[in-house]
């Protein structure tokens, strides 16, 4: 019971705290998107080489799973 009362005064603290707390002030606008050599207003960043490495990653770890669970299922078979 007494773990319940706690978790129940944490959720209204953390629900209804979020209500007081004030956030920073938005920083000020900034200048010309176009002015310098940069014609990509927000910089120019290459996403398509990071995608790559994201995707490349996650199929290896998909693999590394794969491997694994047909590792253990043939050990359990074998004994």
């Amino acid at each position: 019971m007494k773990t319940k009362i706690i978790k129940f005064s944490l959720a209204l603290l953390f629900t209804f705290g979020s209500f007081v707390l004030l956030a920073q002030g938005p920083p000020p606008p900034p200048g010309d998107p176009h002015g310098g050599n940069n014609d990509i207003p927000g910089g120019g960043a290459p996403v398509g080489s990071g995608l790559a490495i994201i995707l490349t990653l996650g199929a290896a770890y998909g693999v590394r799973k794969v491997y694994l669970h047909f590792k253990e299922e043939k050990s359990t078979l074998e004994e």
